[in-house]
């Protein structure tokens, strides 16, 4: 078996919601400040992702066919299996603001997104579904992020909703108790700046109790579920 292997497949395996892979500084930052169409994580966000980047399953979707195995590349994987359909927020899809004016703007991945299922987009302003290439289909939701977990949910046809982020995303989910749960991989990065993940968030009162620590090649693991 794999290193990692088996701690990654003892994991939840029924349908829920989850976070994951979701790469979060020492200091607590899921993205850097100043987004903008040369830095669509923020600034220094990137940083946060140097582990994933090093993995085989990143390369593979990315057309290579080197790349690392080992735990961050267990952890990487897991993160698509059983994956049904997934929820962004809408700096997660583009940096475009305020109401969308025109369809030019198709995401950040080109013509065959790496999702492969639906992906329903909270967004204030409608805009038409927009299909893509290899099963990839955004939904524009503008009634919510409820909504749009509702919608999610029946699409997934009893496989997971993935909460894909922004950190703005996940803090909404965490706040209503939705995640079910959650995997951080926490880099060896401090970002002082940004998007904090959990400020103002008492976890604890919420029902969240770490279940696993891991440590990866370049990432330590940490999976947060609901009681």
């Amino acid at each position: 078996m794999e290193p990692g292997k088996d701690l990654v497949t003892t994991m939840r395996i029924m349908s829920s919601v989850r976070v994951a892979a979701f790469s979060m500084s020492l200091d607590g930052f899921g993205a850097g400040p100043r987004q903008d169409l040369q830095n669509p994580l923020g600034i220094r966000g990137f940083e946060l992702m140097g582990w994933f980047l090093e993995t085989e399953v990143f390369r593979k979707m990315h057309g290579g066919s080197d790349g690392s195995r080992g735990v961050d590349n267990d952890f990487a994987l897991r993160a698509f299996e059983n994956v049904g359909a997934w929820i962004l927020g809408r700096n997660m899809f583009g940096p475009v603001r305020g109401p969308w004016p025109d369809d030019s703007w198709k995401g950040w991945w080109g013509d065959e997104p790496p999702y492969h299922v639906p992906v329903f987009v909270l967004t204030h302003h409608a805009r038409a579904p927009l299909v893509m290439q290899g099963g990839t289909t955004f939904y524009f939701v503008t009634d919510g992020p409820e909504s749009a977990l509702r919608q999610a949910k029946e699409a997934a046809n009893g496989k997971d909703v993935r909460i894909g982020g922004g950190v703005s995303v996940v803090r909404q989910y965490l706040k209503a108790g939705a995640i079910d749960e959650l995997h951080l991989a926490m880099s060896p990065v401090l970002m002082s700046e940004g998007e904090n993940l959990f400020s103002g968030i008492n976890l604890h009162e919420l029902g969240y109790v770490p279940t696993k620590m891991v440590a990866g090649e370049n990432a330590t693991h940490v999976v947060i579920a609901k009681r």
